[in-house]
């Protein structure tokens, strides 16, 4: 798409449907995930315990990149091809930055956790560390929280590249 290229407004209407559907869903497998770490922190049945990091572990390597990376897609074509634009107001800005910050942190800290709790859960030993389950869900849960209600609530008005760039066109 070239700079200050708009999507038309099927196009616009469909990647808007697609993000608000992608985003949701990432928001319930964090609520899920957090329910079944939580299952397996607080339990104290082996066989619950590793039951509910097993279902950690397919959700999170079956489900939640696609979710974030499609989160992340339709995100960046909404602001670069609407009004809104990436770096013109700061609520977009924000959840740009923590769609990327939750998106990395899912690759390098949620995922590798799950699976360590697992492999120590699967031969025989017990949950290693209930943070390796909880930690994740809950930061990423509150990030998908803050992020849906400033998507509602659009604060913090324009960037200064925004504020200049309205100034350039009046």
């Amino acid at each position: 798409m070239k700079p200050n290229q708009k999507l038309s407004r099927p196009a616009r209407r469909t990647v808007l449907v697609v993000h608000v559907t992608v985003s949701a869903s990432w928001l319930g497998l964090s609520l899920g995930l957090l329910a079944l770490g939580a299952t397996a922190a607080s339990t104290g049945s082996a066989v619950t315990v590793e039951a509910s990091v097993r279902a950690m572990k397919l959700f999170a390597d079956r489900l939640l990149l696609p979710v974030a990376f499609l989160t992340l897609l339709s995100g960046l074509l909404l602001s670069l091809g609407t009004k809104w634009g990436l770096a013109r107001y700061r609520w977009v800005y924000t959840k740009f930055w923590l769609t990327l910050a939750t998106t990395t942190a899912t690759v390098f800290a949620l995922r590798p956790g799950v699976n360590s709790a697992v492999t120590a859960v699967a031969a025989g030993g017990p949950l290693p560390d209930a943070g390796d389950v909880l930690f994740g869900p809950v930061v990423s849960l509150s990030a998908y929280v803050f992020m849906t209600a400033i998507s509602v609530l659009k604060p913090w008005g324009k960037t200064r590249r925004g504020s200049k760039r309205s100034q350039a066109f009046a």
